[in-house]
């Protein structure tokens, strides 16, 4: 009973700034869950970034500024929890998170967009309350890549980290740069996408293959659950997706001209759109330049 107790604390040390609450009592339960030697699963991982935060911190004073992150911070990281998600690191203003271990999680993919629309949902909030006291509007980007990853401990003899590698690791980290490109606040891979599509309104953005992957790679925003009542701002009007899938449907085809027109209807419909007004861009530039019949439709993403 003694030894049980003493292994339970030494878990709970081990592992007690990862876990949510609700995950350690779970593991505490059987802590075989845990698993450290390092394992293979199918899992969700989770990347969140604050956008221009160097600029942020350019006008801040320090102190002022590391209690503004911390405050951002706990914020976002009890959401994760709220999610029973394990927090992997955090790395400057970026949180990391992954579902999927130590306990298997079927829904894994559905907690991880979750927490991602909450975060954003929180944070819309959050500017209101930010605001009034003169502090910057921060932004995020939120990038979801779900497939096969290794968890476990990482480090050395010294210190480690309970943490997930591998290929679809990499892919979440790049999706969530897109934003950036799209001026987007959550985008999901193919692989999140065919887990959860019957139960998050989503659009396809594009086909594109992001650094340091050979295969190109389909990314969807997350607009908001099917069965809840949007807010304001992560609503779109009647009609709007309609509309955009047959303005991609003519994009692929390689029209162009008639795409550019779909998709100007579509910004009188929804103003400051991000990704309506990278489509424009690009219509005119490819009707002046066609990509030829070989064209496959994936867009390069030059930066991570």
């Amino acid at each position: 009973m003694v030894f049980e107790q003493a292994e339970a604390r030494a878990t709970r040390g081990v592992m007690g700034k990862y876990l949510s609450p609700a995950v350690m009592t779970e593991v505490l339960k059987d802590p075989d869950h845990l698993e450290l030697g390092g394992v293979k699963r199918d899992m969700t991982v989770l990347f969140s970034d604050i956008r221009g935060f160097t600029s942020v911190s350019e006008k801040m004073d320090p102190q002022d500024l590391v209690a503004f992150l911390n405050e951002f911070l706990t914020e976002m990281t009890n959401i994760v929890y709220v999610q029973a998600g394990v927090l992997d690191k955090y790395m400057g203003d970026c949180i990391m998170a992954f579902w999927g271990a130590p306990l298997i999680q079927e829904n894994h993919a559905m907690l991880g967009v979750r927490t991602g629309y909450d975060m954003v949902k929180r944070l819309h909030q959050l500017q209101v309350i930010w605001m009034a006291r003169g502090l910057p509007k921060l932004n995020v980007g939120v990038g979801i890549n779900s497939g096969p990853m290794t968890v476990g401990n990482v480090g050395s003899t010294m210190r480690f980290d309970y943490t997930v590698m591998g290929d679809s690791v990499n892919l979440g980290s790049r999706v969530e740069g897109v934003n950036k490109e799209y001026g987007t606040n959550i985008i999901v891979t193919e692989y999140t996408h065919a887990i959860v599509k019957d139960k998050w309104v989503c659009r396809y953005l594009d086909l594109i293959a992001v650094k340091g992957k050979k295969e190109p790679t389909a990314i969807y925003e997350v607009f908001h659950p099917v069965d809840e009542e949007p807010e304001a701002a992560l609503k779109r009007p009647d009609g709007f997706l309609e509309g955009w899938d047959e303005a991609i449907r003519l994009y692929r085809a390689q029209d162009f001209e008639t795409a550019k027109e779909h998709f100007e209807a579509l910004l009188d419909l929804y103003a400051d759109d991000g990704p309506t007004m990278v489509y424009i861009e690009r219509c005119e530039l490819m009707a002046e330049d066609p990509p030829g019949e070989h064209w496959d439709g994936v867009f390069v993403m030059t930066h991570k």
